[in-house]
C-alpha cells in the first residue's frame, strides 16, 4: 500500500547521554521475608535526600514501627485509602524538592494491596451492574452468595487506573522502591499443570516488565537478583544470581544511582492520537464517566485565585507559581476560565499572567513606566495619556504596538467552553474530572428537574450512565426525551432502597440516612449529595 515518503515535521537527532535512569526497583518475597524491613533499613542511604513512605493496605501496619530500625530515615505520607488520594500522595512526593542535591526515594508498601483494591473495586461495579440489569428485566436480584461475572471492560478499567500509577512513578525524579508479595503456584507446561511449583508476583502481571530491577527475598537475609537492567554490574540476561549481603544501598550503587540523570527519560505511547487527528473525542466507558469525582476548582474560583496572585503586594510571580504547584498543572489545565484574554484553561491563564508581568517589568526597565491596567474592559482614548488610560480602565499598547490585555476579571460572565480531547493516553488520563451534565431546559418544571437530578445520582452510584438507568421506562421512539413525570417519580422512589444499601456499604451512612428520610420528590436532592458530587450544585 502506497504511503507518504517525505517527513512531515522537522526533527533533530541527539547523542545518547550514557546516564542511567533513576531506578524503579521491585522488592518481592513471601510474607514475613523482610521486604518492609529492608526498605526501612535502606531509607537512610547516603545517596538519598529524603525517603517518603506510602503505606497501602495497612494490614501489616509496620510503617511507624520500623522507624526504630537502625539507619532508618523516612517520612510517612498519609492518605485516606481511596485511589484518587493515593494518586495525589504520589503527586505530592513528586513535587518535593531535593535535599543537598540528592534525589528523594519513594517507597510504596505494597503494590499487592493496590492491585487487590482495584480488583475489589471492579467486583463491586460488576455486582452493581448485575443488580441494575435485574431491575431492568424485572428478574431476581443476585444476592451476595451468587457469583457475578466481571466483564472485560471492567478489567480494562482497572488496568488503566493501574497504568496511571505507573505513569506517575516514571515521573518521580529519584528511585522508587515497590514492595509486593509473591505466592507459590503450580507450574504449567504447554497449558497443563505439572507437579512442580513456581513463585509468582501477586500484582498486575506486567509489573515485572515495568521495573528496572527485581530482588526476590526467599527468607530474611537470603536475596536473589532475578532481573535487572544495568551496565554497572556484570550479569547475563535472564540469569538469576544470589545477592550476598543484600541492602538497598548496595543495590542502588550497583544500579548506578550516583551517576543517574536527574529525571527519567520516557517516551510514552499515544493510542488516542488517531482519534485526535480526525477530530473525534475518544470514547470512554460508562463506568469511568460515572466514577469520576468532581473537580477541585471551578472556573470562577480559579480566576479569583489567579487575580489575587496577580495583585500580590510584594511578589505576584512567586504567588502564581505557588498556585500552580498547589493545584497541579493537570487540574488547572482542565478548568476553563473566561477573562479579558478570552476563554482558556487556568494553566494557560497562569502562563499568560506570568508573561504579562514579565512584559510590564521589561517596560519599566526600559523607562516606559509600569502600570497595572484595570480589568474592566477597554475604552477609546488618545495614546500617550497614561493617567487617562488608568482612569478609564483602558489598556496601553506595549513595545510592539499591540495592546496588552488586562489581567483576568473574576466578575466576567463565563462562556461555555468547547470540549477538546486531551493530549494524553488512556492510561494517563486524569480521573479527577466529572462528565458534563446538561442542565434542564427552561420548559421543564422544577419538580421534573429534581427528579432527573435524583435519577442521575442513582445512575452514578449504581455505576452506569443515565440512559442505561432509565432504559426500563424510556420510550424507544422518544429520541432522548425524558419519561413522563409520574413514571419517573415512581421509578426513582422504587430504586431508593438499593441506592441506600450501596451508600451504607461504602460507609456514607449520613447521606444514606438523609436519603432514607427524603421527600417524594426531594427538592434539595442536589444539596444532599453535594459532598459526593459537587458539580450537581453548580448545574442546579
Amino acid at each position: 500500500m502506497a504511503g507518504i515518503i517525505a517527513p512531515q515535521r522537522t526533527r533533530k537527532s541527539r547523542k545518547p547521554t550514557g546516564k542511567p535512569n533513576p531506578p524503579i526497583i521491585l522488592l518481592t518475597g513471601l510474607e514475613k521475608s523482610g521486604k518492609s524491613y529492608e526498605a526501612a533499613r535502606g531509607s537512610g542511604s547516603e545517596l538519598i535526600g529524603t525517603t517518603y513512605w506510602i503505606e497501602i493496605g495497612g494490614t501489616e501496619g509496620t510503617a511507624d514501627y520500623y522507624g526504630l530500625i537502625p539507619g532508618a530515615s523516612y517520612e510517612i505520607v498519609p492518605h485516606d485509602g481511596s485511589y484518587q488520594d493515593i494518586l495525589d500522595a504520589i503527586r505530592w512526593v513528586n513535587h518535593q524538592p531535593r535535599v543537598d542535591g540528592k534525589p528523594n526515594m519513594l517507597v510504596i508498601d505494597s503494590m499487592t494491596s493496590l492491585w487487590d483494591m482495584l480488583s475489589d473495586e471492579i467486583a463491586m461495579y460488576a455486582r452493581n451492574r448485575a443488580i441494575a440489569k435485574a431491575q431492568r428485566n424485572r428478574s431476581r436480584i443476585p444476592t451476595l452468595d451468587d457469583p457475578v461475572v466481571i466483564d472485560s471492560d471492567l478489567w480494562n478499567r482497572a488496568k488503566d487506573r493501574w497504568g496511571e500509577v505507573l505513569w506517575l512513578l516514571r515521573r518521580h525524579q529519584g528511585p522508587c522502591l515497590l514492595l509486593a508479595r509473591t505466592e507459590i503456584v503450580t507450574a504449567f507446561e504447554h497449558d497443563k499443570p505439572t507437579r512442580n511449583t513456581t513463585r509468582k508476583v501477586k500484582a498486575e502481571k506486567n509489573l515485572p516488565a515495568a521495573v528496572d530491577a527485581i530482588v526476590d527475598l526467599h527468607a530474611i537475609g537470603e536475596a536473589w537478583l532475578t532481573g535487572v537492567r544495568t551496565l554497572h554490574m556484570d550479569i547475563k540476561p535472564g540469569e538469576s544470581q544470589r545477592f550476598h549481603d543484600f541492602t538497598v544501598d548496595t543495590l542502588l550503587r550497583r544500579l548506578g544511582l550516583q551517576d543517574a540523570a536527574e529525571s527519567r527519560s520516557t517516551s510514552e505511547l499515544r493510542p488516542d492520537a488517531t482519534l485526535q487527528e480526525s477530530g473525534q473525542q475518544p470514547q470512554q466507558s460508562a463506568v469511568r464517566q460515572s466514577a469520576r469525582p468532581a473537580p477541585a476548582l471551578t472556573g470562577e474560583q480559579a480566576t479569583k485565585l489567579i487575580r489575587d496572585a496577580l495583585t500580590h503586594p510584594t511578589d505576584p510571580q512567586n504567588a502564581l507559581r505557588e498556585l500552580r504547584e498547589e493545584h497541579g498543572r493537570r487540574t488547572l489545565g482542565a478548568v476553563k476560565t473566561d477573562t479579558g484574554w478570552g476563554v482558556m484553561s487556568a494553566e494557560d491563564l497562569i502562563t499568560k499572567s506570568l508573561d504579562h508581568l514579565k512584559t510590564k517589568a521589561e517596560q519599566a526597565k526600559n523607562g516606559q513606566g509600569e502600570e497595572t491596567p484595570a480589568p474592566s474592559g477597554t475604552s477609546s482614548h488618545q495614546p500617550g495619556n497614561k493617567e487617562e488610560t488608568s482612569q478609564r480602565g483602558g489598556v496601553e499598547p506595549d513595545a510592539t504596538g499591540e495592546a496588552t490585555p488586562p489581567p483576568p476579571d473574576p466578575a466576567a460572565e463565563p462562556h461555555a467552553p468547547e470540549e477538546e480531547p486531551e493530549d494524553v493516553s488512556e492510561a494517563e488520563e486524569p480521573q479527577d474530572l466529572p462528565r458534563p451534565r446538561s442542565a434542564p431546559s427552561k420548559g421543564v418544571n422544577k419538580v421534573m428537574a429534581v427528579l432527573l437530578t435524583e435519577a442521575e445520582i442513582q445512575a452514578r452510584i449504581l455505576g452506569m450512565t443515565m440512559d442505561e438507568h432509565l432504559e426500563a421506562i424510556a420510550d424507544p421512539r422518544s429520541d432522548g426525551t425524558p419519561p413522563p413525570m409520574t413514571k419517573l417519580r415512581s421509578y426513582v422512589i422504587e430504586h431508593r432502597p438499593m441506592v441506600i444499601g450501596l451508600l451504607e456499604e461504602r460507609g456514607e451512612r449520613d447521606i444514606a440516612n438523609a436519603y432514607r428520610l427524603a421527600g417524594k420528590p426531594e427538592l434539595k436532592i442536589a444539596a444532599m449529595f453535594a459532598t459526593l458530587y459537587t458539580d450537581l450544585l453548580t448545574a442546579a
